[in-house]
């Protein structure tokens, strides 16, 4: 069991940009004006450099911030999300995901993503969350027998990004502990 009293560590929060932060692939029958878009006070002046950063909801930052866990960018966007994203949410630097090398492994050809051994390998049997918008059953199914703590992997839609909905589902997760 993972907790927050003395000697225990929190959960890691495995947290992707492209899909969870920034919402892509909508049709223009979801979106007929285009994605919604914020402004954010604590973004650095080289946020306005990516347009796309506009889509991310600085409200997100607070609401990750509150989850009783510890976060971890886990994104192709590596030290730039401790850059661009942080700022724009009002989250400090964050430890970041360094991927190996492409391999050609014979389970990532089979369906699983790319991302999951190295998470399961950082977490080291740590509990933790992975929201992304590409997780699949296979790799659940990988987790579930390869990592000796407890792990959600939690899929969220590209098109809309992280939801109420979604920050329940991890709040809970986090309860049940």
């Amino acid at each position: 069991m993972t907790g927050t009293g003395p000697g225990r560590q929190r959960p890691l929060l495995f947290l992707d940009v492209d899909g969870p932060l920034i919402p892509f692939g909508a049709t223009p029958r979801q979106y007929p004006d285009g994605y919604p878009t914020y402004h954010s006070g604590s973004g650095p002046q080289a946020a306005a450099a990516n347009p796309l950063l506009a889509r991310i909801d600085p409200a997100h930052g607070p609401r990750l911030g509150a989850l009783s866990c510890e976060l971890v960018w886990a994104t192709t966007w590596m030290d730039d999300a401790n850059e661009c994203v942080a700022p724009w949410l009002g989250l400090p630097d964050l430890p970041v995901v360094l991927w190996p090398e492409e391999s050609d492994d014979e389970e990532e050809r089979r369906g699983l993503h790319w991302k999951t051994r190295p998470l399961v390998d950082w977490a080291a049997g740590r509990s933790f969350l992975w929201v992304d918008d590409e997780v699949t059953d296979a790799d659940r199914a990988w987790v579930a027998t390869h990592h000796r703590g407890r792990a959600l992997l939690h899929r969220v839609d590209p098109c809309h990004g992280l939801t109420g909905a979604d920050f329940a589902a991890l709040a809970e997760w986090l309860r049940e502990g």
